[in-house]
Parts: structure tokens; sequence; C-alpha cells
């Protein structure tokens, strides 16, 4: 079983492993710098697995940003029938593109 860890950033936990790529939302860092995970709630070395009380102490997730972009168009449409009332709202998330480099 190969190593892993669960980061928590932007409101959202996602479980990583080394030399995977995320979209998570958008971070205040350039493209080609690296970024540091310090909320770890878990890591897995691939036999034993460590879960902080909300956070792994000492553990930390190196990754570097590949690129910022904005996410597909969420369209949110509200309609009351017989009413005449429509109403179109449109919608796109800032992202940032990351690879994880280290789980330590």
């Amino acid at each position: 079983m190969d190593s892993y860890a669960v980061i928590e950033t932007g409101g959202k936990q996602y479980r990583v492993t080394v030399g995977q790529t995320i979209e998570i939302e958008k971070l205040a860092t350039e493209a080609g710098s690296d970024v540091t995970f310090d909320r770890v709630l878990a890591v897995s070395n691939g036999t034993a697995l460590t879960v902080g009380t909300p956070v792994v102490k000492g553990a930390k997730v190196v990754a570097k940003v590949i690129e910022q972009f904005r996410g597909e168009k969420v369209i949110s449409f509200k309609k009351k029938r017989r009413k005449g009332y429509r109403k179109t709202k449109g919608h796109r998330q800032s992202l940032t593109k990351v690879e994880i480099k280290s789980i330590a």
C-alpha cells in the first residue's frame, strides 16, 4: 500500500499521494513556486496510519504550483411556473493546479 496524506485547504479535504496532481481552491502564489500545507489531518506511510487531533504535529505536505486557472461555468437557473419569473446566474471558480512533491 502506498503512503498518502489527508490535507485540508480551502475548506475541503483531499487525500493526496506523491506525484499526484490536484485542483484546489485558489492560492495566492505564482506558478512554479512551492507551497507547504501544514493542516495535515492524517498520514499513512504504507503500514501505519497516524490520525491527528485535529492535525498531525510536525507533518507537512510540499507541493509545486503548476498553474492558476478558472473552472467550468456553473449555471444557476430559477423559475416559477405561470408567473413569468426566470432568473439565470453564472459562476466560475478560480482554481489552482498543484503537484504533490513530498509528504513528511
